[in-house]
């Protein structure tokens, strides 16, 4: 950008050439791509109702005229482009059509009509949107600013205050953007009393990008002297150093007269002229007097605008071509998703899409870094119940436990009592499959059976039979009663929170397939990754359909999970006792040290086997002795109750632990494996309706528009990009030129 300038100082570019260019530049930007956020500066003017805004504009253009705003004054931004041009012998005014975007010249009554028109179809309301106007003259200077509404200090009732409320929210929202540099106008009075220079600082609290405009000077002139003048310019203080600030008095001439006593031109330089001697006579330092009158204000403008301006072609050619760079790749996309979703391969695209997204599962719960959506276990379980509560889901409980009266406590239970790992650990994938296994595993180890068995229910249970019926078979009985429908609803809680899970793990393997784009990790998968990917974010009906097709395959499992873990359930509480055998294990182990990883004799297999027989039944004698201990004689009936509830209970305990121990078995044999070798089956078998073909062939019809708009914008891009090149080649062309000249 330094070399820019110089070239462009040294072959004497004007600041209108460069304003030009660069207003060009952003006029296309903003209003036929419709981007706002463009590294582009620009100055905002900004001040109280009746503080001179109006009269700052009029100088600066060099001649007077009256936006005919109505009672109700500005309402919306008016964007005002000065053009300095020496061969006019009357100045040209022109309005944007907010239609065309293209300049139309007016008559300067006609501008101004016009203009208010635009206040005053807002009515009582106002409107981020500017309205653009352009004047070229030999009388004004080149710059280009923003003039916001006044800020309204007083209104008279409720609509007026209003509507003062959102002229200043509008007017904030300017001065907030770190782009714009601000024009603040007050009075020169007090600095301590400057409003707007107030809000100034709330945005802009060191007034970096402030300068400030103190009018009205020649209202002060009485209270200037040798000793206060100097530390009245400079703000006794309050302002500081840096601040670039000017005092001076515009044009003014007596109340009913239509037109200036002199031309405007004059009254300027005379205003000037005499602020520039009664500062002299009060004897301000020469270190100010350059900050004193409209000239000085206008010298240092010229110069600012310059420098600022050729500081951002850099940058502004650096954003367009990043532009570009991202309209052929939208361009690109938009075309490979035209030539893939032809009617004649589309049920191919689908599939091929539906088994990419498939295979990346894999990948997913290997574990992604960085991959993105994540949630913590305690957002988990909040979406988890709020999901089931809009879909008022009855068939299993939501919390682990009756005495959990809602979700808070059961969260605080296992964030702060149980303490589990990566509770408050934002993850998704394997990681949180890892962490679901064992929130499930805690939600089923709070089952109980829910009250204890009465006399009744254990007469009622022995009966008589053909056969004598045992204590053992009592227990059997009642553990199919009592405790077989409790554990099975706690199976369907964790059946749902795996479905769950699956079903939100669809973004992030999309956001998995779509990150792989120009990464050097990139090879270590399917090159068809990302293309897919686009292909499936682009297009909602590939998009449903797979998303579609996935949550159904995680219904299924639901299902069959659910099934093949009641059959379990079933054939445990039929006979509980093959159940509880012990888990063979060989007890030497230890005592052999190294030696017990030589491999054994056949007489230590055959010893080995024998022990291992003879210890697996450890849970199974300990509960047949209990047992075997409850009286048989109906005296000792309530005796007998007590012990079959303890047996009952101790049981169930038992068959509880097996079950909870093995639960990440079952998730892992009953769904996650079904589910991900099954996935690409599903995917490959997708088909397509009528309303899909339909959908699709709305969809070919947006994209050929939204292609014809793509090469449209890239037109404009390469415009923007060729316009300030050439401007830069015409500048090193006189640069180059320059010695020859002479």
């Amino acid at each position: 950008a330094v070399r820019q300038r110089g070239a462009m100082e040294e072959v004497n570019v004007g600041s209108s050439e460069l304003l030009n260019v660069l207003g060009d530049v952003k006029a296309r930007v903003h209003e036929k791509l419709g981007i706002v956020d463009f590294p582009m500066p620009q100055f905002i003017l900004i001040g109280r109702q009746s503080v001179g805004k109006s009269r700052l504009i009029e100088t600066l253009a060099g001649e007077t005229f009256n936006f005919i705003s109505g009672t109700l004054g500005s309402r919306r931004p008016t964007v005002l482009e000065f053009r300095n041009d020496g061969t006019a012998e009357v100045s040209r005014w022109f309005v944007r059509c907010p239609q065309t975007h293209r300049w139309q010249m007016y008559p300067v009554a006609d501008v101004m009509r016009i203009i208010g028109q635009r206040h005053e179809e807002l009515g009582a309301s106002v409107s981020r949107e500017p309205v653009h106007v352009r004047i070229e003259s030999a009388a004004c200077v080149d710059m280009q600013i923003v003039d916001l509404p006044g800020f309204r200090d007083f209104a008279m009732d409720r609509s007026k205050q209003r509507l003062a409320d959102e002229i200043e929210d509008l007017v904030m929202t300017f001065m907030r953007d770190v782009r714009n540099v601000i024009l603040c106008v007050e009075q020169a009075g007090d600095a301590a009393t400057m409003s707007s220079l107030a809000r100034c600082r709330e945005v802009d609290p060191g007034l970096q990008r402030t300068i400030l405009i103190r009018n009205k000077l020649d209202k002060y002139y009485k209270d200037l002297t040798h000793d206060n003048v100097n530390k009245w310019v400079h703000g006794f203080g309050e302002l500081p150093e840096h601040l670039p600030c000017f005092a001076l008095t515009l044009p003014f001439w007596q109340e009913g007269l239509a037109t200036p006593p002199k031309p405007f031109r004059e009254l300027i330089q005379d205003m000037c002229a005499r602020d520039m001697a009664q500062m002299k006579e009060k004897g301000l330092s020469k270190r100010y007097l350059g900050t004193i009158g409209f000239s000085s204000f206008a010298g240092f403008m010229q110069h600012q605008i310059e420098s600022m301006f050729a500081e951002a072609i850099d940058p502004v050619l650096d954003s367009l071509k990043e532009l570009k760079e991202s309209a052929d790749r939208e361009l690109e996309g938009l075309s490979a998703e035209f030539r893939d979703t032809d009617p004649k391969k589309l049920l191919s695209t689908v599939r091929d899409c539906g088994v990419s997204f498939a295979m990346a599962l894999t990948h997913v719960m290997e574990g992604v870094l960085n991959l993105q959506p994540v949630m913590s276990l305690d957002e988990e379980l909040r979406k988890f119940h709020a999901y089931h509560h809009a879909l008022g889901s009855t068939h299993f409980s939501c919390v682990p436990s009756a005495d959990f009266v809602e979700l808070e406590e059961y969260l605080e239970f296992l964030g702060e009592e149980f303490h589990l790992p990566t509770y408050s650990v934002q993850v998704n994938g394997g990681a949180q499959f890892r962490r679901l296994m064992l929130e499930v595993e805690v939600f089923l180890r709070f089952s109980e059976i829910a009250e204890e068995c009465s006399k009744r229910d254990v007469m009622q249970a022995r009966g008589v039979s053909m056969t004598t019926l045992t204590w053992r078979d009592v227990v059997v009985k009642l553990l199919s009663n009592e405790a077989h429908l409790p554990l099975q609803r706690r199976v369907v809680y964790c059946g749902e929170r795996i479905r769950w899970f699956f079903e939100q793990q669809k973004d992030a393997i999309l956001n998995f397939m779509l990150s792989l784009e120009g990464t050097p990790g990139a090879r270590m998968f399917s090159p068809l990754f990302p293309r897919h990917a686009t292909l499936i974010q682009q297009n909602e009906m590939i998009k449903h359909l797979i998303y579609l097709t996935y949550d159904m395959a995680c219904q299924r499992q639901l299902q069959q999970f659910v099934e093949l873990f009641d059959d379990v359930l079933t054939s445990t509480f039929s006979n509980p006792w093959v159940f509880l055998k012990g888990a063979t294990t060989d007890e030497t182990a230890e005592e052999m040290g190294d030696d017990a990883y030589l491999l054994p004799s056949f007489d230590e297999t055959r010893e080995r086997i024998r022990r291992e027989i003879r210890t697996r039944s450890s849970t199974g004698s300990q509960i047949s002795q209990w047992l075997q201990d409850i009286p048989q004689d109906i005296d000792a009936i309530d005796q007998a109750v007590d012990d079959v509830n303890s047996a009952v209970l101790r049981t169930y305990g038992f068959i509880r632990s097996h079950l909870c121990d093995q639960i990440e078995l079952f998730a892992e044999s009953f769904f996650k494996l079904p589910m991900m070798r099954r996935l690409e089956e599903d995917m490959a078998q997708i088909q397509l309706s009528e309303q899909d073909l339909a959908s699709s062939k709305a969809r070919r019809e947006r994209l050929g528009r939204e292609m014809s708009q793509a090469k449209e914008h890239l037109v404009e891009i390469d415009a923007c990009i060729s316009r300030i090149e050439g401007f830069l080649l015409t500048c090193a062309g006189r640069l180059y030129s320059a010695p020859a000249a002479h």
